[in-house]
């Protein structure tokens, strides 16, 4: 079964707050709900507290479908790492969540005033020791009945398509992927991502339908621009965007191949005072309805 959600930083950035700092709360969720979501992941307007955030999220119909973990463990233990991690499984469970977004932070670029050209790299020895890392948390979490989902993510150390090879031989069965189609879009500099969804299919556990502006792209490039003056350039958009590039068909394709059961996230964010929210998430929605449709995917609705 297919489920269709959305995040809140199409509507309040949380790395640039000032993006979307004028709308309300209540707008993001009520629109969420009325462009037809069936959950929305987490954003920095939410309650940390369990119960409060499934109250709120549940009065507009909408569930909680995860929420971004930022790791550390270039810098600090697993063990240190599984106390730190607790509470937010805590949360992901009392709000049924199958799944826990994380991503090595420790040394990203990706809310810096920096070139993404000095994302952060791993020599292969030092890729193989994360790895382990990342799977002792992964095999932590899987013991809680949440599957740790790990995001390759411009300005990180798990950016191209030669690191995410590198960090998928170096993971083990626990450690599940979270596919983003414009960041392996943009990761791979303007390459098709069927090919890496493809290769990994077998342990994709959630998915993020980016799409990104190539025009766009090309300029944080060239002009040695940071992630966020790429966010705040529009360098991101949704599926559908005939500004767009990502091709969503064959991803859908082989989603449908490999049987898989989970969300489909809408997870793109641009400055709402350029791009609507609700005019940009409906024509997303919709195209992936229209494709999952093709696909033949069960979803909700179907």
């Amino acid at each position: 079964m297919i489920y269709f959600g959305t995040n809140p930083i199409a509507w309040a950035n949380d790395d640039d707050q000032t993006l979307g700092a004028d709308i309300p709360t209540e707008q993001i969720l009520r629109e969420a709900s009325e462009i037809g979501f069936d959950g929305i992941e987490n954003g920095h307007r939410w309650p940390n507290d369990p119960k409060e955030l499934k109250e709120l999220l549940g009065g507009y119909g909408l569930k909680f479908v995860s929420g971004w973990y930022s790791l550390n463990l270039l810098t600090q233990s697993v063990e240190e790492e599984k106390k730190a991690i607790q509470p937010h499984l805590d949360k992901l469970k009392y709000n049924g969540c199958k799944v826990c977004i994380t991503c090595e932070t420790s040394n990203s670029i990706q809310g810096l005033d920096e070139p993404l050209s000095n994302s952060p790299k791993l020599t292969p020895e030092e890729m193989v020791a994360f790895g382990a890392k990342v799977e002792a948390v992964a095999a932590f979490c899987a013991e809680q009945g949440i599957a740790l989902v790990y995001h390759h993510h411009m300005g990180t150390v798990v950016e191209t398509p030669e690191e995410i090879d590198a960090f998928m031989a170096a993971t083990g069965p626990a450690t599940r992927l979270l596919f983003d189609a414009g960041h392996c879009y943009f990761g791979a500099k303007g390459a098709d991502p069927t090919p890496i969804l493809k290769k990994y299919a077998d342990r994709l556990s959630h998915f993020h339908a980016k799409n990104v502006r190539p025009a766009v792209m090309k300029e944080v490039r060239e002009k040695g621009m940071s992630f966020m003056d790429g966010v705040r350039a529009g360098v991101f958009t949704v599926p559908g965007d005939p500004e767009g590039a990502v091709d969503f068909a064959p991803l859908l394709n082989l989603v449908k191949e490999v049987g898989y059961d989970g969300w489909i996230v809408i997870e793109a964010e641009q400055d709402p005072a350029v791009r609507n929210p609700f005019k940009y998430q409906s024509m997303g929605l919709k195209t992936l309805k229209d494709l999952a449709k093709a696909a033949g995917l069960e979803t909700k609705e179907a």
